[in-house]
């Protein structure tokens, strides 16, 4: 077998975004519980036990303990689950439960780092039977999810590929190798703790709606902190993109890159203090 192809010329700075009360307000593979309740993959005691759940992690994120918490869960519910079926359920919902979460502010920075002409990359620890029709819809060009063992059709239960804490940082320095992204350029948002070794992966880190300890964090790095808190729905996104002009995604951009080198000039204070 031949070794893939490496892309050729300047290496080039993306954005990584991570999906869950970063884009939208909510968790997005607990945010389905009602549809997969109607479409017969949960019981009402489940979809009870995941609005508890929602409820929980809108309160305070989730720490290591609690993701793992939730992955055991997760992949117990879904052991034996359809393919197929989560798939038709997720594609005829996703514009009601999604819509209505997307943050305003996430779908202007996702489209002016476009427009700057970098990449952007989904990187979420939900499954990809959920985050890749989001990324679609968003315009991501990339998509990093869990991906959970499929046999006969059905989900075993079992995880082959968990995108959580460390590996997506593993995954983010994979994808700047084989995609030529210049990671000491590139830009990284998320709203957790657990996402620290992403985050300190690029050269401009985000802290966006950041939980405590991530908070703490950005304060002591120096890492810019955004405030996310007006969601927009796929209609109201579409008539933003047509009556508003491309420099209000370039200014927002230009907002996050003023942080950007803002961070830099302080590390490198720092440096010449040191």
């Amino acid at each position: 077998m031949e070794p893939a192809e490496q892309p050729s010329g300047p290496a080039r700075p993306a954005a990584f975004f991570d999906l869950d009360k970063t884009i939208i307000a909510r968790s997005s593979t607990l945010a389905f519980s009602r549809p997969f309740y109607a479409g017969g993959l949960i019981n009402r005691r489940t979809v009870l036990r995941s609005v508890y759940a929602q409820f929980v992690y809108l309160l305070g994120g989730a720490d290591h303990d609690q993701m793992e918490r939730m992955r055991e869960y997760l992949s117990a519910m879904c052991t034996g689950w359809d393919v197929e079926t989560v798939k038709a359920i997720v594609a005829d919902t996703l514009h009601h439960i999604v819509t209505p979460m997307i943050y305003e502010e996430a779908v202007e920075l996702i489209d002016g780092h476009h427009a700057a002409g970098r990449e952007v990359v989904i990187v979420s620890t939900s499954g990809a039977e959920v985050v890749e029709p989001i990324g679609a819809m968003l315009g991501a060009d990339r998509v990093v999810a869990t991906r959970m063992v499929v046999a006969d059709g059905k989900y075993t239960g079992e995880i082959a590929e968990y995108a959580y804490g460390p590996h997506k940082a593993t995954a983010v320095r994979e994808l700047a190798v084989s995609q030529n992204y210049d990671l000491a350029n590139s830009y990284a948002y998320s709203d957790s703790i657990t996402d620290e070794p992403m985050l300190a992966a690029v050269g401009n880190p985000f802290a966006v709606n950041p939980d405590k300890a991530l908070r703490r964090l950005a304060q002591s790095r120096d890492w810019p902190v955004l405030d996310f808190s007006q969601p927009v729905g796929l209609t109201e996104r579409s008539r933003l993109r047509e009556v508003r002009r491309p420099a209000v995604a370039a200014g927002l951009v230009a907002g996050v890159a003023a942080g950007a080198f803002l961070l830099a000039s302080r590390r490198r204070s720092r440096s010449s203090v040191d």
